[in-house]
């Protein structure tokens, strides 16, 4: 089988050419791939193709076999990977997701796709919807407690759920601690992606994140553009932010003309090989 190892922003991703075919069959084979001492090492494991409804589909598997709705940096990985291998013709073309129809926009130069600019549409702020336990206005932080730990939060879904949390100093969180309590804590019936944030300015932020199912990465493509509707609704940041995460820069907008949410950022491509375990 051969695969592509692509990142966004050291998000990494074992990519594949492939139809749909048994989601226990992929999830297997993800755990495997995913192995960083017995496979080839990600994150997550993706399989792209084109598609009868949109141009091309994208279905991801999280390193400990469980899929997720979408993933931010690998939707801008697919991007990448279907204007560059001739799959799709146009800049602005449709991608089929678990959580619906996403619009990446590629930017090229020199024959390459240098970033990716994603329409991630609308996000979700009814409690049932995200889905989170609360009854309450979400434009206002709830308390959760964790091992005797109480965290102010702000929960949104971008298709799938966040957990945002804003602290005074980003450097003196332990997310390996705090993160996997935190996605498993019984608020959240389908768990969560965590994001612990620290605001720098009206259009700037740092940002730590435990994704659910990945564990501690480099970055969160959905966890950044959560974290600025979380900022804007509880009145921290404008609409517009750069987002800085351990992999590098997001811009992040949530335009008031149609309420979508857009986020750009690069996508690379590492190297090719042929998987024969």
């Amino acid at each position: 089988m051969r695969f592509t190892k692509m990142h966004g922003l050291g998000n990494d991703f074992v990519v594949i050419e492939d139809g749909l075919v048994d989601s226990q069959e992929y999830r297997d084979l993800a755990i495997r791939l995913c192995d960083r001492h017995f496979g080839v090492g990600g994150d997550g494991f993706i399989i792209t193709g084109r598609d009868s409804e949109c141009d091309v589909f994208m279905r991801i598997i999280n390193s400990d076999g469980t899929e997720p709705e979408m993933c931010g940096n690998g939707i801008r990985c697919v991007a990448k990977y279907v204007w560059e291998r001739g799959m799709v013709n146009k800049q602005l073309f449709s991608v089929k997701t678990l959580a619906g129809p996403i619009l990446p926009e590629v930017f090229v130069e020199n024959g390459k796709v240098a970033k990716v600019k994603v329409d991630m549409g609308e996000p979700i702020l009814k409690p049932r919807d995200i889905p989170v336990r609360l009854d309450t206005d979400l434009t206002r932080e709830s308390i959760l407690s964790v091992d005797g730990r109480d965290f102010s939060f702000i929960p949104v879904s971008m298709g799938n759920p966040h957990c945002v949390i804003f602290v005074d100093e980003l450097d003196r969180v332990p997310v390996a601690e705090w993160g996997p309590a935190i996605e498993k804590h019984p608020l959240f019936p389908r768990k969560t992606n965590v994001e612990f944030v620290q605001v720098l300015g009206s259009g700037e932020m740092r940002m730590n994140v435990w994704e659910r199912g990945a564990g501690e990465t480099l970055a969160c493509g959905t966890g950044a553009c959560a974290t600025l509707v979380a900022a804007v609704l509880t009145g921290r940041t404008g609409r517009q932010a750069v987002i800085h995460l351990q992999g590098g820069d997001l811009f992040i907008e949530w335009s008031e003309a149609n309420n979508h949410v857009y986020m750009t950022g690069p996508a690379s491509e590492v190297f090719n090989g042929e998987w024969k375990a």
